[in-house]
């Protein structure tokens, strides 16, 4: 599949009430990471803009939110119809703002169709429960949406991160505030239109383009119960910070530096191609990229077939770009910092060539660090580009205590053919999604998607049955009709 970048520029509103309206802020200029041209054009939300969205999804809200699963089900089924009617297009689009090839993008797009089909799927679940605990008296609970709920989402997924929870939040009865990324926010517009072709009533899907000004009035919005935030660990925490001071609820991913323990009994073909599509997938720009190997004892035959195929990647058609210039630089200037400080470049992404046409890109090739030393930036700063730093050590548990020290926590796979390092790497490693053989351990729905430690701010996961109590109140009712012949100190 071929890029198809577009012709013209495309004005990026915000949704309101079903409409598209421009915000009152500054302008933000939209740039394709294939060619540096300007590809959209938006204005930042102001704190009026804010306001008139949040007031008009609390009201919309509470006819939803009284509305039967099943019937709000029904919007989901139509949504997915959308989303796999238009694939193609939306790819396309994902692609041209965000740098991915046009697969990458599919794939994406087709992980929160998987999201979504879960969340249609909730009809089917006991979302509530009742039984008698005692004679003629009976306990349930019911599960009730919060109201009026926000996410704020990062530049490295356009449309796979907000239907993380999109759905699942809509379906359970709640209005939905987005602020996407404003370096990629073409994609939210077809989500928008999507979700009103699909029936969502007007009020319930409101998006606000912005950034730093916008987000922290999303936040401060008095009838706003919840925030979810993907992003940088550093904004994480603030989000985090300054959501739960207001006694809301706050779900916030951050950073993360992902470790591979290599053994020398790994299956060369699983290995190779594994932790090399781990790293250069997505151009390294997602939290689950492999960004440290730790390899223990004889695997320069493995190393070997991790460069082969690392090497075999032709920029624009197997990897994509980087999202900004400035970015590309810091990677550049991050492997010189690495060299310096005593790794050798067995690969250098530095040298590699732009696709021919798209020069003016934003362009590196993927890298391949080894003896890298501990503690360095290469091994433990998250750097978010197709770079791996090979770490050597000299036993199992020397990788793991690095593994330990690393303040993330989001994700650690080890690649081996034995039941019992695997399960040594499975117990020790501080991470919340763990892999075998599995360069990008990136759990199905209905497993849920999150990680631990400096990943993470607040409780719960952001997908799955984990995100259910997030998204809601739990309402627990006791009740007795008639008094009983025998009781006991409940009834």
């Amino acid at each position: 599949m071929q890029i198809q970048l577009p012709t013209e520029v495309q004005n990026c509103s915000n949704f309101v009430n079903n409409a598209f309206v421009a915000g009152a802020g500054e302008p933000l200029i939209i740039y394709s990471p294939w060619n540096g041209q300007k590809v959209g054009e938006s204005r930042c939300s102001t704190k009026g803009d804010v306001d008139a969205a949040v007031s008009a999804a609390s009201a919309a809200q509470v006819a939803w939110g009284e509305t039967p699963i099943k019937e709000r089900t029904k919007v989901m089924f139509n949504f997915r119809e959308i989303l796999l009617r238009d694939l193609e297009k939306i790819s396309q689009i994902v692609a041209a703002e965000n740098g991915k090839t046009p697969i990458e993008a599919r794939a994406g797009v087709m992980k929160g169709v998987e999201v979504l089909e879960y969340a249609i799927s909730l009809q089917n679940l006991d979302l509530g429960g009742k039984m008698e605990v005692s004679r003629g008296v009976h306990c349930e609970y019911r599960r009730e949406a919060l109201g009026v709920i926000a996410n704020i989402t990062p530049f490295n997924f356009p449309v796979m991160v907000p239907m993380w929870t999109i759905p699942i939040a809509l379906t359970l009865g709640n209005a939905y505030i987005w602020k996407p990324s404003e370096k990629t926010p073409l994609a939210s517009m077809w989500l928008a239109n999507s979700l009103k072709e699909a029936g969502l009533p007007s009020g319930l899907f409101q998006v606000l383009q912005g950034g730093k000004e916008t987000v922290e009035a999303i936040i401060d919005a008095p009838a706003v119960k919840a925030i979810g935030f993907v992003g940088s660990t550093k904004i994480a925490k603030m989000v985090y910070e300054r959501a739960t001071a207001l006694g809301k609820r706050a779900l916030a991913l951050g950073g993360a530096k992902n470790h591979i323990v290599l053994l020398p009994d790994a299956n060369l073909d699983l290995c190779g191609a594994g932790i090399s599509d781990s790293f250069t997938g997505c151009a390294g720009q997602r939290c689950m990229a492999a960004s440290v190997v730790l390899a223990f004892g004889d695997v320069e035959k493995h190393i070997a077939k991790i460069i082969e195929r690392a090497k075999s990647q032709v920029l624009g058609q197997d990897m994509g770009a980087i999202i900004t210039k400035e970015q590309v630089e810091f990677l550049n200037k991050a492997i010189d910092r690495a060299e310096k400080n005593g790794a050798k470049v067995l690969l250098d992404g530095r040298k590699t060539p732009a696709p021919k046409g798209m020069e003016e890109g934003y362009w590196i090739g993927p890298t391949v660090l080894d003896h890298v030393k501990p503690g360095s930036e290469a091994a433990s700063f998250e750097l978010f580009g197709p770079i791996v730093s090979i770490v050597r050590c000299q036993t199992i548990g020397e990788a793991m205590k690095i593994e330990n020290e690393v303040e993330y926590g989001n994700a650690c796979s080890v690649f081996t053919s034995s039941g019992v390092h695997a399960e040594r790497v499975i117990q020790s490693a501080k991470a919340g999604m763990v892999g075998v053989n599995v360069g990008v351990p990136v759990p199905r729905e209905p497993f849920s998607f999150g990680g631990i430690n400096a990943s993470k701010f607040g409780h719960g996961d952001i997908t799955g049955a984990h995100s259910l109590d997030f998204w809601t109140n739990i309402k627990k009712v006791t009740t007795k009709w008639e008094p009983q012949s025998d009781q006991n100190w409940m009834s």
